[in-house]
């Protein structure tokens, strides 16, 4: 049943945070939130930017601070992979070792938020390149390997900045 339950979760993915009537929710801090990465990892980091999941890590380029390397706060960017064509977002909520980490994220399932769920640095060079993300209807890590742009933190680039600790990716 696990490929089942693989192909369940994509649908849902693919739906996370993409358009269409988003449900509304509660973030971490009690506040009201459509139930869709975007405008939850908005609410919750206060990370002032819009647009699809894929495009924040271009868009924060100049106006917050890009990184290789998670921090409490920080907003993960994966990328568009597969049947995830708008990308994710998902907040860090605790640094768990070097290459795993802790998020709240809205629709990994759909319709839901996920709070303290773990993600694992896949990535050969240890760089937060590749990620594996825990798939709550199994309770395990997913199986995915899933490109990610990097961490964008809830503070301003200083003028002239360039992306932290590895790049625009």
């Amino acid at each position: 049943m696990r490929v089942g339950w693989l192909a369940l979760g994509a649908a849902g993915l693919v739906a996370g945070c993409a358009g269409g009537a988003p449900r509304t929710g509660m973030n971490a801090y009690g506040a009201r939130t459509d139930l869709s990465c975007v405008p939850y990892a908005r609410t919750t980091s206060g990370i002032d930017l819009s647009g699809n999941a894929w495009r924040w890590w271009d868009e924060a380029a100049g106006r917050y601070v890009r990184s290789r390397v998670p921090e409490v706060g920080a907003v993960l960017v994966l990328r568009r992979h597969g049947d995830m064509d708008e990308g994710h977002l998902a907040v860090v909520t605790r640094i768990l070792g070097p290459r795993e980490i802790a998020v709240t994220q809205a629709n990994w399932v759909a319709h839901r938020i996920e709070h303290g769920q773990p993600v694992v640095d896949v990535s050969p060079a240890n760089n937060w390149t590749l990620v594996r993300v825990w798939w709550p209807p199994v309770r395990a890590l997913g199986i995915t390997d899933y490109p990610a742009d990097g961490f964008i933190l809830p503070e301003p680039a200083a003028a002239g900045a360039v992306a932290s600790a590895g790049g625009s990716g």
